[in-house]
C-alpha cells in the first residue's frame, strides 16, 4: 500500500479507520526494519572493504605461501647486514695489512741498501754461497715431502694386498665348484687396487730417490762454497742476516694479507648468496600476487553507497541492484 492511498473511508463503508491505519503503520514499520537491516549489512560490508583497502599489500594477500616467506625475508636481510658489516671490517684490516707490508718492504730496502754501501763488494762475492744454502733448504723440504708420499703409497699397497688375501680366502671357503659372483667381484676389485698401489709406490720411490740425490748435491755445493768463500762469507754475514730477518717478517705479513683476502672473498660470496635469495623471494612474491586475483580468492569489490529510502517503489535487493554493489549474488 502506498502512503498516498491513506485517505478517510467513505461514510457507510463498514471499515474502521483505525484498523486501516493500523495495517498501514505495520507495513511501514516492517519496511523500515527490513531497510535498516539491509542498510546495516551493507554498511558493515563497505566498512570491511574500506579496512581492506587501508591494509598494506602484504596484509591484503592472505596466501599462506606468502605468510611463510616473511620470516625468510627477515632472515636474509639479517644475513645481508651481517655480511656487509663483516666485509667493511675485514677490508679495513686488509688495508692496514697491505699498508704494513709496503712499509716494511720500503724500510727493508732502505736498510739493506745502506748495509750494502757499507760492506762493499763482499756481498756479491758471498751471494753464491747463500743462494746455494737456499736451494739446499728447498731440496731438503722436497725430500721430506717425497718420503711422506712414498710411505703413503707403501701403506696403500699393503692394504690392497690384504684385500686380495681376504677375497681369495672367501672363494676357498665357499667349497663350491662354481665361483661366487660376489667374492669374484671383490677379488677383481682388490687386484685392480693392488696394481694401482704398486704403480704409485714405484713412482713415489723413484721421486724420493731423485729429490734425495738433488738434496745431497745441493748440500755438497754448500760445503764446497763455504770452504772457498770463508772470508767474504764472514764479512758479509750482517747483511744476509738482516735480509733473512726482513724476509721472515715480510713472509708473515704476506701470509696475513692472503688470509684476509680469502676471508673477504668468502664473506662477499655470502653477501651475494643472501642478495640472490632476496631477489628470488621477491620474484616469488610478485608471481604469487599475480596469481591470487585470478583464482577468485579475493574479496568482491565494494562500492560506497546507501540503500534506497524506506517506502520506495522497488524492493530493497542489495545484491541484485548496481546502485549499492556491483558484485554478483
Amino acid at each position: 500500500m502506498e502512503p498516498g492511498d491513506l485517505r478517510e473511508s467513505p461514510a457507510g463503508s463498514g471499515e474502521s479507520d483505525v484498523g486501516e491505519w493500523r495495517e498501514c503503520i505495520e507495513e511501514v514499520k516492517a519496511a523500515e526494519c527490513d531497510g535498516k537491516t539491509q542498510e546495516m549489512a551493507l554498511r558493515d560490508t563497505c566498512e570491511e572493504g574500506e579496512s581492506d583497502k587501508q591494509k598494506s599489500p602484504g596484509e591484503q594477500l592472505h596466501s599462506p605461501y606468502e605468510e611463510e616467506l616473511d620470516p625468510r625475508i627477515q632472515e636474509e636481510l639479517e644475513h645481508l647486514n651481517e655480511a656487509s658489516a663483516e666485509i667493511n671490517k675485514l677490508e679495513l684490516q686488509l688495508d692496514d695489512a697491505r699498508s704494513g707490508y709496503r712499509k716494511i718492504l720500503t724500510e727493508s730496502a732502505r736498510k739493506l741498501n745502506a748495509q750494502s754501501s757499507q760492506l762493499g763488494s763482499c756481498i756479491e762475492k758471498a751471494r753464491p754461497y747463500y743462494e746455494a744454502r737456499r736451494l739446499a733448504k728447498e731440496a731438503q723440504q722436497e725430500t721430506q715431502k717425497a718420503a711422506l708420499s712414498y710411505e703413503r703409497a707403501v701403506s696403500m699397497h699393503t692394504a690392497a694386498r690384504e684385500m686380495v688375501y681376504v677375497a681369495e680366502q672367501g672363494l676357498l671357503a665357499d667349497g663350491k665348484n662354481t665361483l661366487d659372483p660376489t667374492w669374484q667381484e671383490m677379488l677383481n676389485h682388490a687386484t685392480a687396487k693392488v696394481n694401482e698401489a704398486e704403480e704409485e709406490r714405484l713412482r713415489s720411490e723413484r721421486e724420493h730417490m731423485r729429490v734425495t740425490h738433488a738434496c745431497q748435491e745441493a748440500e755438497a755445493r754448500v760445503q764446497m762454497l763455504q770452504k772457498s768463500l770463508k772470508r767474504v762469507i764472514i764479512k758479509s754475514k750482517p747483511y744476509f742476516e738482516l735480509k733473512a730477518q726482513f724476509n721472515h717478517i715480510l713472509e708473515e705479513h704476506k701470509a696475513k694479507v692472503l688470509q684476509l683476502e680469502q676471508q673477504v672473498a668468502k664473506v662477499k660470496t655470502r653477501y651475494s648468496i643472501a642478495l640472490r635469495n632476496l631477489e628470488q623471494i621477491s620474484e616469488q612474491i610478485h608471481a604469487q600476487r599475480g596469481r591470487d586475483p585470478g583464482e577468485g580468492g579475493g574479496r568482491p569489490s565494494i562500492c560506497v553507497g546507501r540503500s534506497p529510502p524506506v517506502g520506495a517503489e522497488s524492493d530493497i535487493k542489495v545484491q541484485s541492484e548496481g546502485g549499492a554493489c556491483g558484485g554478483g549474488p
